[in-house]
């Protein structure tokens, strides 16, 4: 299911807690909240975040007032502590209430505090496309999203009605603005998309590129100014070609790349969209095996 987010919401003003709000995410999505009508309460631990938080104008509440009678609670913290940050918290939360996390991994493996009468929302930006149309400078400069550059998101909502949706859709659409879509995933199918398909797949090939534009500059030789112009617009011609259509590629192309395919790639390197894998790999983010 996806939702076109263009229109602006009619969402009435909401009661919102961002739990770790001087982290880098929690710093994102305040500043984009912070510029909205709802009530928002920001709550940060490190005396380094509550500094952030605070050169920002906005006043630190403690976690266990922030979440009190909040419609929305993000919890904009590490991975890591969204166990131990969730356990603390969920008793303490209002019947009704959405908790919101930003990666779908410790929900996914089950790490989250559980109450039937809380509903439970994961939503993970998509970044600004490498297609997306851009006018401004500073369009150009949010290669990150959630200032200037149009982006979509994907987000889970396992229980809950279309009110509930609405009321996470327009928190969602808000601390990832500016969201032109929401599309609407379970959180097995989210956690195949990240980490499966993007950090494991995408992530990798990216810092795979870096890797080769060193060995060119510094093993063989070539000048880096070239190298990485040479880089930057093949990868370009390369991610049109194949996921859009654009060009076909040459003959010896097609060469090349299965040459590299076959250097490169393992046979079986699909298996990484198995359960078993993604569980693994899952398990070895959030340090299960500790």
């Amino acid at each position: 299911m996806t939702t076109d987010t263009t229109t602006e919401s009619t969402t009435a003003a909401l009661t919102i807690a961002v739990i770790g709000a001087g982290g880098k995410m929690g710093m994102r999505v305040s500043r984009n909240l912070a510029r909205t009508d709802h009530r928002v309460r920001y709550s940060e631990n490190s005396p380094a975040g509550q500094e952030r938080v605070q050169a920002e104008g906005r006043a630190i509440t403690p976690s266990e007032e922030a979440v009190t009678d909040a419609d929305v609670v993000i919890l904009a913290v590490p991975d890591l502590a969204l166990g131990p940050v969730s356990q603390q918290l969920v008793p303490l939360l209002s019947p009704g209430t959405i908790l919101l996390t930003l990666d779908p991994a410790a929900a996914y493996a089950g790490l989250l505090e559980v109450r039937d009468d809380v509903h439970y929302a994961v939503a993970h930006p998509c970044h600004p496309s490498v297609f997306v149309e851009r006018y401004t400078p500073e369009e150009y400069a949010d290669t990150f999203g959630g200032v200037a550059a149009k982006q979509e998101v994907v987000a889970a909502l396992e229980t809950g009605d279309d009110a509930v949706r609405a009321r996470a859709e327009a928190v969602i659409a808000t601390i990832y603005a500016p969201v032109v879509a929401v599309h609407w995933v379970t959180v097995k199918q989210l956690a195949y998309l990240e980490p499966t398909l993007v950090e494991t797949v995408a992530c990798m090939v990216g810092d795979l590129l870096r890797e080769a534009l060193h060995e060119t500059v510094h093993t063989v030789g070539v000048p880096e100014a070239a190298a990485r112009a040479m880089l930057l617009g093949h990868t370009q011609v390369a991610l049109a070609n194949t996921l859009k259509g654009d060009n076909p590629f040459s003959d010896a192309c097609l060469i090349a790349m299965e040459y590299g395919r076959e250097t490169i790639i393992k046979d079986d390197w699909k298996k990484i969209f198995s359960d078993e894998q993604l569980d693994l790999v899952i398990a070895r983010m959030l340090h299960l095996n500790k």
